[in-house]
């Protein structure tokens, strides 16, 4: 059969496992004289790295530093395969010492590939005599000057090769004398030889005797350098259903960017951040832990709508605290929260005490900070569907800004008056999912707020009414500074109905607040709980319950 034949284009992209998800099983060709029409000799050579403590494996030092992408491949002509002279040869020297693969025919003459190849791997073509083409002089650069540890042949079949993997189709295809050749030979790192050779095992028989994740890894990484996407699939797969640690979520989280074939390692990247967030959800609870996270263990962490938090100003405080602890450098960290943490902050949830501070805060760029609490503030503004509905629209997109998370101090609206009298009209919204869980004694307060300079905050409770005989839904107004502080106001308690559609005031009152004392009442409604939370209830619109008080100083 004719090169031409063998590799025709259309043949080998209909043929299975090309580029898809049905795969053949090959395994009776493996290494198989029978069902081979080339040699491939391996040089296993000394690792270049080495931690003081032994040879690092592909898995723990992968090369960050190589974030290739498809839109570079696809620049390339359709052989992507360029002859050049030995000035161009050269050239290459001058990449990155890893990222160098050099061809060599019997001429001598210098063939590279215009693709990016794969780190720490040096192919060759063999002289007609078996003997190892001539090697680049520059050992600081290309594997073939180290001494080989071992060498091992294996009898491959370029067609199922070709057919896995667009990296052996271009080598065997490109019409060149290299493809034409019998005896191709590769030098790999010792540490990775494991690796190749249970790739080479999978792109026969579509399995794999790998177990361990670390193995795993070395062999998802093997299998992007030769472009083997079933494999990188296989890998993930296999992956995920193994238990994960917060070691290995960091490292799957760094895999899109770290590899060629990014899509093949997106579910394994999805749920890395699914576990971290899973496991900091209580953020507080591992303040310390979370702090020492890299940036896409944070980025994982506080994209989590269900962060268990105080508020949402306790989310920029700790995002201050981690930027400032892992970037000193002042234009390194405004560099970073513009570019990465401030999506991570969601300033409509912010107090408007709090994202004062943030104008002024010279963490910030002053026009980013400045967009970004404008934004806040237009949001605090709108009304409460149109709230509801902005919420709706990011939920579904990567930014959710509008998004309000579980935080244990529920955000309130303010209202400010100043004349005829300092007045403050503060709304409370609860879900009924949240008034669900309060049962049956539960309670959930809001953020603090402030008139004339002291802090208030509205606690709703389910409770005995006062003869003990039902559980019942209460509101409560509370002051924050304890001590000596004496503090007058007259004060009103009101819910939205269905029936009225307005707020319906409930109880008016006047109290003098000392040593943080609350005011407020056990049965607001007037009706049992059951009756309260009843699907026809007519205080819930929407799954909603509507509170405002309205609280004025005395004179």
């Amino acid at each position: 059969m004719k090169n031409d034949d063998l590799f025709d284009p259309l043949t080998i992209m209909d043929s299975p496992g090309y580029g898809s998800g049905t795969e053949s099983d090959f395994a009776f060709a493996f290494n198989n004289t029978n069902f081979s029409d080339r040699i491939l000799t391996v040089e296993i050579v000394p690792d270049s790295r080495s931690d003081g403590q032994g040879c690092t494996t592909t898995a723990v030092d992968w090369d960050r530093k190589r974030k290739r992408r498809r839109e570079e491949t696809n620049k390339q002509n359709d052989a992507d395969v360029l002859t050049q002279h030995e000035d161009e040869a050269m050239n290459c020297t001058m990449l990155d010492k890893e990222d160098v693969l050099a061809y060599e025919n019997q001429d001598e003459e210098a063939v590279a590939m215009a693709e990016e190849s794969p780190s720490g791997i040096v192919m060759t073509t063999d002289h007609p005599g078996g003997g190892i083409a001539s090697k680049s002089s520059d050992s600081s650069t290309n594997l073939n000057s180290a001494t080989a540890l071992r060498v091992r042949s294996i009898h491959i079949s370029s067609p199922i090769l070709a057919a896995k993997s667009p990296f052996f189709y271009k080598l065997f295809s490109n019409g060149m004398r290299e493809s034409e050749q019998q005896h191709i030979t590769i030098q790999i790192h010792a540490s990775v030889e494991a690796a190749f050779m249970d790739l080479l095992n999978f792109m026969y028989s579509n399995t794999l005797s790998t177990i361990t994740p670390t193995a795993l890894l070395d062999v998802l990484m093997a299998a992007d350098k030769f472009e083997v996407a079933s494999c990188m699939r296989h890998c993930s797969h296999l992956l995920l259903n193994l238990p994960m640690t917060c070691e290995s979520a960091l490292l799957y989280l760094d895999l899109p960017s770290s590899v060629l074939i990014a899509d093949a390692v997106l579910p394994l990247a999805d749920a890395a951040k699914q576990f971290l967030a899973a496991r900091f959800k209580d953020i507080t609870k591992f303040q310390e832990e979370v702090l020492n996270l890299p940036l896409a263990g944070i980025e994982a962490v506080l994209s989590n709508d269900d962060l268990q938090v105080a508020s949402e100003d306790a989310v920029y405080d700790f995002v201050l605290k981690w930027a400032r602890t892992h970037y000193p450098n002042l234009a390194e960290r405004r560099e970073i929260l513009g570019a990465c943490l401030c999506r991570l902050i969601r300033f409509p949830y912010m107090t408007c005490r709090k994202l004062k501070k943030v104008l002024t805060c010279n963490d910030f760029d002053p026009e980013l900070a400045s967009k970004d609490v404008l934004e806040a503030l237009f949001f605090k503004a709108e009304a409460p569907y149109r709230q509801r509905s902005l919420a709706a629209e990011e939920g579904n997109a990567l930014d959710h800004r509008f998004v309000e998370r579980a935080y244990k101090y529920r955000p309130v609206k303010v209202v400010e008056f100043e004349l005829p009298r300092q007045q403050c009209t503060v709304y409370l919204d609860l879900k009924r999912e949240e008034c669900n869980n309060l049962f049956p004694a539960g309670r959930v307060c809001s953020q603090a707020f402030y008139l004339g300079g002291q802090g208030f905050f509205l606690s709703a409770h389910c409770n005995m009414d006062q003869q003990s005989t039902f559980h019942c839904f209460g509101l409560f107004l509370g002051m924050q500074e304890k001590g000596s502080v004496s503090f007058a106001v007259d004060y009103e308690f009101a819910v939205w109905t269905k029936l009225t559609e307005d707020y319906v005031s409930k109880y008016k009152g006047n109290y003098t607040f000392t040593g943080g004392k609350a005011v407020g009442y056990r049965n607001l409604v007037g009706i049992p709980w059951t009756a309260f939370m009843a699907e026809d209830s007519v205080y819930f619109i929407n799954g909603i319950l509507h509170l405002r008080a309205v609280l004025t100083i005395r004179r």
